[in-house]
């Protein structure tokens, strides 16, 4: 079975099997920004449950840059023992626990930041403008700040225990917003080509490998597009990875679109998720790819691996219901690979929830997880609808991401 079989990495770590828990949003920080017990028994279940490589939420570099409530803050090190009981419990069972590092840009709601940062001053689109702030320009002094704060959160991570760091460079956070033209109209150095506009994470992901080592994984998760005839495109995404593993880089996760085109399809008739630029890539560069989203059999698994089309299966949301379901799979079981649609019984009202409504189900079950209760499937949203009206009020439908 291809699925079990380890993959090692340039950097001659050895990734026990081919299941790569992506990064879901556990939104369980307390009011500090703080990890907590939650944090150590949700990933402790994952790491038991077979994994090869589990990935954290996005942990972000900045207390005054959240993307959402309940966002893990590193600035410093005044969690390391509560950051290294988290590491602890989520390497058991010789898993791979990476923390995904992340700023949001301006993709920061007005809850979280009145006047978010971006490379520069262009606002979100006009379906968003009342849940966004329009962002400030940041100065080159500030970009070279940002470098350090991402580079300062790595090195905590790995003091910590964590195994590995991957730099989130998808979704329209920040890092994203520098890659795109649309949202990146610069005229200095961090502007205009894309030489330029991929500099701010080159200098991050240098700055770590400096720091971290060469032996310490670093991986990416990047948008194979924006899906915006103005944005980042797939021809500049393929360009990006061929100089992020020109010079290093060990693994790439592919992801695409962000809050104003929220595209995680690439439109083809494969069940999978970016399969088809998963194939171009690694038909350019030798580089570990992890394709998530879409596999929903052991045998669509086992094709996409056995035809080289991505080299570990990228699973989230499954694992929000089933956090054992690797060991299920490894263990020859005929586990069905499922997620929950929700419905209220009324479509319009579907239509206009259902992006909130459902990232809320599944980060309820998450926190269930995390208190060693078991998960609740059912495709009723009018329950997880009003808990998060309860939670979150005037902010309940506002976008937020699940990776």
């Amino acid at each position: 079975m291809r699925v079990a079989e380890p993959l090692k990495l340039k950097n001659s770590v050895e990734l026990k099997n081919r299941f790569f828990k992506s990064a879901m949003s556990e939104t369980m920080a307390n009011k500090r920004n703080q990890p907590n017990e939650k944090h150590i028994q949700l990933y402790r279940a994952w790491a038991t449950g077979g994994a090869g490589v589990v990935v954290t939420g996005n942990v972000m570099v900045d207390r005054n840059a959240l993307g959402e409530p309940g966002n893990v803050v590193i600035e410093d090190e005044q969690d390391i023992d509560i950051l290294r009981e988290w590491a602890r419990y989520g390497t058991q069972n010789n898993t791979q626990l990476w923390m995904q590092i992340n700023h949001p840009g301006k993709q920061s709601p007005k809850s979280m930041s009145k006047e978010p940062v971006a490379p520069s001053a262009v606002p979100m689109a006009n379906k968003y403008k009342g849940a966004f702030s329009p962002p400030r320009e940041l100065t080159e002094g500030e970009i070279k700040n940002l470098v350090i704060r991402f580079v300062n959160t790595a090195r905590i991570a790995k003091k910590a225990g964590f195994t590995g760091v991957q730099i989130h460079g998808a979704h329209g956070y920040l890092i994203n917003q520098f890659l795109s033209p649309h949202d990146n109209r610069r005229k200095d150095a961090y502007g205009g080509s894309l030489e330029n506009r991929m500099k701010f994470l080159i200098e991050i992901y240098e700055g770590m490998r400096e720091i971290l080592g060469h032996s310490y994984p670093i991986a990416l998760k990047l948008n194979s597009s924006d899906f915006n005839t103005m944005g980042f495109t797939e021809d500049e995404s393929l360009q990006v990875v061929e100089k992020m593993a020109s010079i290093g880089l060990n693994l790439i996760e592919i992801s695409g679109g962000n809050y104003e085109k929220p595209k995680m399809s690439t439109g083809t008739d494969s069940e999978i998720f970016f399969i088809d630029y998963a194939q171009k890539l690694k038909e350019r560069m030798d580089i570990p790819v992890v394709v998530t989203g879409g596999f929903r059999s052991f045998e669509s698994m086992e094709i996409a691996l056995e035809q080289n089309h991505t080299d570990m299966i990228g699973i989230a949301r499954p694992l929000a219901l089933e956090p054992h379901l690797p060991n299920q799979i490894l263990a020859g079981s005929n586990v069905g690979i499922t997620t929950q649609h929700l419905t209220t019984g009324f479509h319009a009202l579907d239509v206009k929830i259902g992006p909130a409504v459902g990232n809320f189900y599944y980060a309820m079950q998450l926190k269930r997880i995390a208190q060693g209760k078991s998960v609740r499937r059912h495709n009723n949203a009018w329950w997880p609808l009003l808990h998060l009206v309860g939670t979150h009020g005037s902010e309940a439908f506002k976008p937020r991401r699940k990776k």
